[in-house]
């Protein structure tokens, strides 16, 4: 059985370089001309114009990657249904994040969890908690 080259094709190349320059365009169109946003309160939270329903969507989709939607077959493939146990505990954790946390962060006027533990506890906690997600996520990367 023959099996085709690993290589991208001529098409692939123009796909590829349109995609690319696409991308490219929107940035720099956005960069040149300013846009609207011009504080941090307006890029992060829309100026607060937005109801909470597009915030909660944006933020849950957010969180499914290409690469989840990519891998997941095949990880249910290779592992089995096991997987169901990723997808249940994901789909309730989202739940839980747009019922209980989205609201309160966005009724406080605040752009991530670490402002609200500065407030909440002090800053000594709120960087203590980041030093701690930078550690777990660059100790993430080895494994």
């Amino acid at each position: 059985m023959a099996t085709e080259p690993l290589y991208f094709g001529v098409w692939d190349y123009v796909v590829f370089s349109v995609m690319l320059c696409v991308s490219a365009g929107i940035g720099l169109y956005y960069a040149c001309t300013g846009g609207k946003q011009s504080t941090q309160k307006e890029f992060l939270m829309a100026d607060k114009s937005m109801s909470m329903l597009p915030v909660v969507m944006s933020l849950l989709a957010s969180f499914v990657s290409a690469v989840t939607v990519l891998g997941s077959p095949a990880e249910v493939y290779r592992n089995g249904t096991m997987f169901w146990f990723f997808a249940v505990s994901g789909s309730l954790s989202m739940v839980l994040v747009a019922r209980l946390f989205v609201p309160t962060l966005y009724n406080l006027g605040l752009t991530s969890t670490y402002e609200y533990l500065e407030i909440r506890f002090s800053k000594t906690v709120r960087l203590l908690c980041t030093v701690l997600f930078v550690v777990n996520m660059v100790s993430m990367l080895k494994s």
